[in-house]
């Protein structure tokens, strides 16, 4: 039994929940997501209350339970309050700018790192913190580590490019001879 799967899904008032075979839609004024469960997973809408449950016995079905309630409770958190990543950029003449639907980065490279931000996906920069925001989670978290990954922090000075939570464990560096 999926602990995570029999809980339901409390969609409050303002998203609005069809079905159409087994293709689950949530609605908000803004922004409308699919969640295609691929015949995997039994559910039900009743009033505010999403539940899922059990196709079959079957080993992958029942790990898709508690993975189908998952992704639709994560869809819900992000039409109502969103999801958000903060990178912090550290070194000397790093920069980062937003313009239009382009993210332009300075990262010590010889050429600058023009990054497209894609649908739906907002970016702020404020000094050297680089704000990106969505209802998506998975794309939040895709676009924040294929920045990272530009230029990621390095180990001595800390350079580069790390997430605001993010501790970087530094080494020492070489010592003077006698």
């Amino acid at each position: 039994m999926s602990r995570i799967g029999k809980k339901p899904v409390d969609f409050g008032a303002n998203i609005e929940v069809s079905t159409n075979g087994d293709v689950i839609t949530f609605k908000t004024a803004k922004n409308s997501v699919d969640l295609d469960t691929k015949g995997n997973v039994d559910f039900s809408v009743e009033g505010n209350i999403l539940t899922f449950g059990v196709k079959s016995e079957a080993k992958e079905h029942r790990a898709f339970w508690g993975t189908y309630r998952a992704l639709a409770q994560n869809i819900v958190t992000g039409l109502t309050t969103g999801y958000a990543k903060a990178l912090e950029i550290n070194g000397v003449g790093y920069r980062a700018a937003v313009k239009g639907k382009v993210l332009n980065l300075q990262l010590g490279f010889s050429h600058d790192i023009n990054y497209d931000l894609p649908e739906g996906l907002e970016a702020s920069v404020e000094k050297n913190v680089i704000t990106l925001k969505s209802h998506d989670k998975q794309l939040v978290g895709q676009v924040a580590a294929e920045i990272r990954s530009f230029r990621p922090p390095e180990p001595y000075k800390g350079k580069g490019v790390k997430y605001v939570e993010e501790h970087i464990i530094r080494k020492a560096g070489k010592t003077a001879a006698k």
